[in-house]
């Protein structure tokens, strides 16, 4: 007795294979993590080091080389990127694709602490980040916008109150507030005055350092009671730091009032955050990996509704952007392509079998089949993504064929007499083989997709295998179910008539008119092989004239907006450029609203626009009109782009870097001729951006030695004075409410907007005496290999892969086959007649 036979003579037993199918696929749905691409292991760890004060060559010479040469010897490092600014150094690690993220962190923060004690002593501890390409963008940004209150205010409210809340939100990472101004206690020295009382900016320091103190002072410990203690060693408020001595001169007390302003300021004033050009704060949303987004932001929105109830007045908040909108909108666009080719299967089979009862039964293959997949996504670690719904849409017209064949099968062995549960039996026996054979097949297809390394492996095998596994279950289907239902269904007095007997008669012409054309191709055969050797010639051309992407462009209803201003341009001025910009980005009719962030010499922005429903145009038609109105903007370049539609691609969709052992000056020279080459190619929207920034204006204070010597100066405390005065480093920190804020001495701006204003500065001399500056220094005006980086890097790694999946494709059906057939001429007949025009028609 055959397998088969089995599921036929006890229905019960293929009643309950189907009943298990369907359970596990439906407790499978809930459980499912949904994302809109499948997750992949591409992780950046960012090394950050704060050197408050140090020029940019200072910075790169030692802290960013010392760090990149002790963190190039980590393993699964795929490239590193670096950039050395005022203050900052900034390294960012490119890992492999798929390379263990925590291990790589581990390696990379031992290599960091071995070369922590050849830093600086003034440079700060480097702070080290990883982010995934997931990570890349939250799923949702939320503003916090406000006419009244400014952005240390705005941001000092979040910290305390929203933060905390959202951050304990059931599958948050992490809620960050972004463009944030934090509260200091800013201390701005006025250098006349100082000079006047003959303070120095190391005796302020001092004063700071000593009396603003945390005492611990524990507690009592009497027979019967204990009582903690505690003094007011610190400061807390404003006053209280003005009221702070500094020293003593002619017997009265030298106060910090006396020689600075004292306000409760901001840690920095180099950004301005805006919403539609409100001043604002951004808070990012960032979901775990393993939990659902779209359930993650959904508890978001509804924990904003109570947070909004709970606002100050003068405060508005709402999301501004929510990653899962799309993704929402891309699964419904799939789930609904999916009923609709179910509408149409199931209409096309029901125009050829021509009966209900024979419909019934492919008709209840295809959703068990497609549930049977769900619970092997699950079983598999899989989520539920664009990719898996496009396997699951493209398996319904796979997962039918074989209930389809199993019922024509059936029905003909019915006309010939047989009863039903006989034709049932051996239907099932004669098609065991080729049900099996024909999986096996599609198997071979698509397993070297999924079997591939790189991103395309990373992306594509949940796709693969997902399709895969579901026409794995409709041969299980068609094998259990599809014969017992075709034995208790299907009647033995079949007659066409009616819609049935028009299909029969529509696709016997159809078959007829096939077999005239057969006959007439196989008398005329060298016409025949000319015009396939034609077609299979003209396929290579073809495949190398087609425009080449790592992925396609989708409307994502968002247009980015890059910044850039002359080096030597101040915070007031860019931002004066942005809020013309943010004009141009309101003007645009398919604005929904739009967003900022601007510093000195750069920004980022952009524009949101409204339901894809609400406008006629894409982000694409848009764009240009938006570099044509933002070119117009003097002062400034801003070029507008849209988010990469893949994870882990760049910023842009080109994007590669030149290496040479040359000086950054060369390296700068020889960078735009090649951006001139590429304007002049007409292939660019706009100029392309170079990174290196060398023409920041920068002046020098030239150290007279002798003069130095002469007047008994000590160049370390001289350099330390000028540091304190300019750098703007903090002391040490004061409370409110129960949280921590720095103490940051420094001398006005209206004191350092020119470096000539400098040189009233006066420095520590003998015996404690001051010195001006400009008594002792003066100041002065201050072979190549081609890589590629982000999007660019990962389109030439996986282009390289597609010839040899495919020639594996090939090889593996070609096999396939000849064991199905015990030839290697017919499958060669098979392949040689199929793929060549296949690929003509996909490429044309």
């Amino acid at each position: 007795m055959h397998f088969t036979d089995l599921f036929i003579r006890r229905p019960v037993l293929a009643l309950v294979v189907s009943l298990l199918i369907t359970i596990a696929g439906l407790q499978a749905i809930r459980s499912l993590n949904v994302r809109q691409y499948p997750r992949s292991e591409n992780a950046a760890v960012t090394v950050t080091t704060v050197y408050v004060g140090a020029s940019a060559n200072l910075v790169r010479g030692f802290v960013t080389t010392p760090l990149e040469r002790a963190i190039a010897a980590a393993d699964g490092i795929d490239y590193i990127e670096s950039q050395s600014t005022l203050g900052l150094s900034t390294i960012k690690i490119r890992l492999k694709l798929n390379y263990d993220s925590t291990k790589a962190l581990a390696e990379i923060s031992s290599k960091v602490d071995q070369v922590r004690n050849d830093l600086p002593p003034e440079a700060e501890v480097p702070i080290i980040n990883i982010e995934s390409a997931d990570s890349a963008f939250a799923s949702a940004y939320l503003s916090f916008s406000s006419d009244v209150l400014l952005q240390n205010e705005i941001t000092d409210y979040l910290t305390r109150t929203v933060q905390p809340r959202l951050a304990a939100v059931e599958g948050v990472q992490r809620a960050d507030i972004l463009g944030a101004r934090t509260f200091a206690m800013r201390i701005w020295l006025k250098p006349e005055r100082m000079a006047a009382f003959n303070v120095s900016p190391v005796q302020v320091r001092q004063a700071l350092a000593a009396n603003n103190y945390l005492a611990a002072l524990g507690q009592t410990k009497g027979a019967l009671i204990q009582v903690n203690l505690t003094a007011n060693t610190n400061l807390q408020t404003v006053e209280e730091f003005r009221q702070l001595v500094i020293r003593q001169q002619n017997g009265a007390f030298v106060r910090l009032a006396d020689i600075a302003d004292v306000m409760l300021g901001a840690e920095n004033y180099t950004q301005e955050v805006r919403f539609s050009g409100q001043t604002a704060v951004f808070m990012g949303i960032w979901s775990l990996p393993n939990a659902n987004a779209l359930d993650v932001i959904q508890r978001i929105r509804q924990e904003m509704e109570a947070i909004q109830r709970d606002l100050p007045q003068g405060i508005s908040a709402r999301i501004a952007y929510d990653a899962t909108e799309y993704i929402q909108d891309a699964i419904d666009e799939v789930i609904k392509t999916l009923i609709e080719t179910l509408f149409i299967v199931v209409v096309v089979i029901f125009l050829f079998l021509g009966s209900l009862r024979s419909v019934l039964v492919p008709v209840v293959a295809i959703p068990l089949s497609l549930i049977g997949a769900v619970f092997l996504m699950q079983v598999f670690g899989f989520t539920v993504n664009l990719l898996t719904l496009l396997a699951i849409v493209l398996s319904v017209g796979l997962v039918v064929d074989d209930a389809i064949v199993m019922v024509e099968n059936v029905e003909r062995l019915l006309r010939k007499g047989l009863k039903p549960l006989d034709a049932a039996i051996q239907g099932a026996r004669e098609l065991v083989g080729p049900i099996i054979a024909t999986t096996i097949v599609l198997a071979a297809v698509y397993a070297p997709i999924g079997l591939q390394g790189g991103l395309t492996g990373a992306l594509f095998r949940e796709f693969v295998f997902t399709l895969a596994g579901a026409v794995i279950i409709s041969t299980v289907v068609a094998l259990t179910l599809s014969p017992m239902m075709s034995a208790y269904l299907l009647k033995p007095d079949i007659q066409d008539h009616g819609l049935a007997a028009t299909s029969v008669r529509l696709f016997n012409r159809a078959r007829n008119g096939y077999a005239r054309l057969l006959d007439f191709t196989l008398s005329c055969r060298p016409a025949v092989y000319l015009v396939w050797i034609v077609i299979t010639l003209l396929a290579v051309p073809l495949y190398l004239m087609s425009p080449v992407e790592l992925a396609p462009s989708e409307d994502q209803g968002v247009i980015f907006g890059i910044l850039e201003a002359s080096a030597d341009a101040s915070l007031d001025q860019t931002s004066r450029y942005a809020a013309a910009a943010n004009d141009i980005f309101l003007g645009i009719p398919e604005t929904d609203f739009t967003f900022q962030l601007t510093s000195a010499t750069s920004g980022f922005g952009g524009l949101v626009t409204k339901p894809w429903e609400q406008r006629q145009r894409t982000v694409f038609q848009i764009m240009p009109e938006v570099q044509q109105k933002l070119s117009g903007i003097p002062g400034i370049r801003m070029f507008p782009v849209t988010p990469p539609a893949l994870p882990g691609g760049g910023d842009f969709p080109v994007e590669f870097v030149l290496a040479s052992t040359a000086d950054t000056e060369q390296i700068l020279q020889f960078a735009q001729q090649l951006q001139l080459k590429a304007m002049q190619s007409g292939m660019f929207l706009f100029p392309p951006i170079i990174d290196v920034k060398i023409d920041q204006p920068q002046s020098e204070f030239i150290i007279d030695r002798d003069k130095v010597a002469m007047l008994g100066l000590d160049l370390k405390q001289v350099g330390g004075d000028l540091a304190a005065m300019v750098g703007g480093d903090y002391v040490n920190r004061f409370d409110i409410a129960g949280r921590s804020y720095k103490v940051i001495p420094q001398i006005q701006r209206t004191d350092r907007l020119t470096p000539e204003q400098l040189q009233n500065i006066h420095v520590t001399g003998p015996a404690g005496q001051l010195v001006p500056l400009s008594e002792a220094a003066k100041i002065l005006p201050a072979g190549y290999t081609i890589d590629y980086t982000g999007e660019s890097r990962q389109l030439r790694t996986e282009s390289g892969r597609f010839l040899p999946a495919f020639a594996l494709a090939v090889a593996l059906i070609f096999l396939v086959l000849a064991a199905q057939f015990n030839s290697f001429r017919d499958p060669f007949v098979i392949l040689a007649g199929s793929v060549p025009l296949g690929m003509f028609g996909a490429l044309l």
